[in-house]
């Protein structure tokens, strides 16, 4: 087994505790990377946080970032960041996933600013039944499955 985590997944100023934890839980159930980019809505010892992810903490490389600019410092030359926003075009299906790659997604209020996701391949997950968006917890889930797939062959 490769010492590179199957995915590493970002969220970008997350806002609520519940999908934090939520997300903490699905990185722990396919050996992904949390990686979270202050300013947070919550703190980690809040007990909605707590509630949500369990003990499954424990099963995650968990990396906190002071801003963008942190985050941006500790990426090696080559890694390949995709933004998930609903202002792609490419559907997250047609990505072609490797071993690794950061799964970005912003804040459930506003999403990722317009200079972050400017500035990045961009992907979105379909949403053939209209509506805004989909909960963060819940496009996290479906995106880092996706990529797992893709990668692993499941």
């Amino acid at each position: 087994m490769s010492d590179v985590p199957l995915l590493r997944v970002v969220l970008f100023e997350p806002e609520k505790a519940g999908n934090v934890g939520n997300v903490a839980r699905t990185c722990a159930v396919l050996g992904a990377d949390l990686h979270l980019i202050r300013p947070f809505g919550f703190h980690l010892h809040d007990r909605e946080f707590r509630r949500a992810v369990m003990d499954y903490l424990e099963g995650v490389t968990l990396h906190e970032h002071a801003s963008w600019t942190a985050f941006q410092g500790t990426l090696a030359a080559g890694a390949r960041v995709w933004a998930f926003s609903t202002h792609a075009t490419d559907l997250h299906t047609r990505a072609g996933f490797r071993r690794g790659d950061y799964l970005l997604f912003g804040p459930e209020s506003r999403g990722l600013p317009v200079w972050l996701r400017d500035a990045l391949p961009k992907l979105k997950l379909p949403q053939p039944g209209g509506g805004r968006s989909l909960n963060l917890s819940v496009a996290a889930g479906v995106a880092a499955f996706e990529a797992g797939r893709q990668i692993e062959g499941w």
